[in-house]
């Protein structure tokens, strides 16, 4: 069935070996070739809604990305996994495709090891740190040297920091979780983290998250303030305990093999238009965190907030070392990292 999908999505995007990036759009397959009249056309795929802060950012970014190259090239965007899951989606991107897609950080570890560090726990001191490091010139070179793993990072957007809540008693330190099953990203840094804090991970969708907290398969889960409200988890769970013990970004990457295609001058009009809409992401972002709070104290969720991080840290700090130890790329960007924060 993924295959068939995946096909089908091809047949849709019409690409083959031409490289038309439209969904049923024929266009020009390098941009020193477009035209007003004939355009680049860039598809961007993302699982997320309309509403969403990320897609409202991405929708700026395509209109300046339109309006400064005169109507050269124009990106389409594919909301709401229309062309498939984010998995499927970096698949297509693979292959070139896709031209443009958004994933968590974490996921792209599986083409460039690096990445795993943005799904360790307490890499960043707090939300000034996060920003400072990410804007930093040494991250934006991470971004593009990523070529030869199929894939360059054109910007991130914040998704928050993620803390635990949960329904029967709120966390204040890592020996409170001990018996309780918190659901996890389906990723190997997120399931390592909850053991060494010593919870059991439950590996599960977020589209399933609502319904195993109700049933009782989970005592609790974790994610931003959002979920509280927009997946109405504050329904069901009363305690949010702002540990915040990871800051993952989302990252909106490109096709090397699309890339490739586009002038110097265009890709820095491009690479501009995308970091234009990181910086009106962290407006967009900080307004809904505050309505998201509203709304959850709204539900009778209480707000912890005397939590014991310096426990969470020591507890997490054999993990990070063995993610070094692990893998040597990991140990490189945490330097790329510790760098940035100097130099700041």
């Amino acid at each position: 069935m993924k295959k068939r999908k995946f096909l089908n999505t091809l047949v849709c995007l019409g690409l083959s070996t031409t490289m038309l990036c439209g969904c049923g759009t024929s266009s020009v397959s390098e941009s020193s070739q477009a035209t007003p009249e004939n355009p680049m056309i860039l598809s961007l795929a993302h699982g997320l809604s309309e509403s969403h802060t990320v897609h409202i950012a991405m929708t700026e970014f395509a209109e300046e990305v339109k309006e400064k190259t005169d109507g050269r090239i124009e990106i389409k965007i594919y909301p709401n996994g229309q062309l498939g899951s984010e998995n499927e989606n970096m698949e297509q991107l693979q292959a070139g495709v896709l031209s443009m897609t958004k994933v968590s950080a974490p996921g792209l570890a599986t083409y460039t090891e690096a990445y795993n560090v943005f799904g360790l726990p307490y890499i960043f001191t707090d939300t000034v740190d996060f920003y400072d490091v990410m804007d930093s010139q040494g991250m934006q070179d991470f971004f593009l040297s990523t070529g030869k793993d199929g894939y360059v990072t054109l910007t991130y957007y914040t998704s928050g920091a993620r803390s635990f809540y949960t329904k029967g008693k709120p966390i204040r330190t890592p020996d409170d979780l001990k018996g309780l099953k918190i659901r996890v990203q389906d990723m190997k840094s997120q399931t390592d983290m909850l053991s060494y804090l010593g919870g059991t991970p439950v590996a599960m969708s977020y589209g399933e998250v609502y319904t195993a907290l109700q049933t009782g398969i989970i005592d609790g889960t974790e994610n931003n303030e959002t979920a509280l409200s927009t997946g109405k988890h504050g329904e069901i769970c009363k305690f949010f305990s702002v540990d915040e013990h990871a800051m993952i970004p989302d990252v909106m990457i490109m096709s090397e093999k699309v890339w490739s295609r586009i002038s110097k001058q265009d890709q820095e009009i491009i690479l501009e238009a995308a970091r234009h809409s990181t910086n009106s992401h962290k407006t967009l972002w900080n307004d809904a965190i505050e309505q998201a709070v509203h709304e959850a104290e709204s539900m009778g969720v209480e707000f912890i907030y005397d939590v014991d991080k310096d426990a969470f840290r020591k507890a997490t700090e054999p993990m990070i070392e063995s993610y070094t130890e692990q893998y040597l790329d990991v140990k490189t960007m945490l330097d790329v990292i510790e760098t940035a924060r100097k130099e700041k």
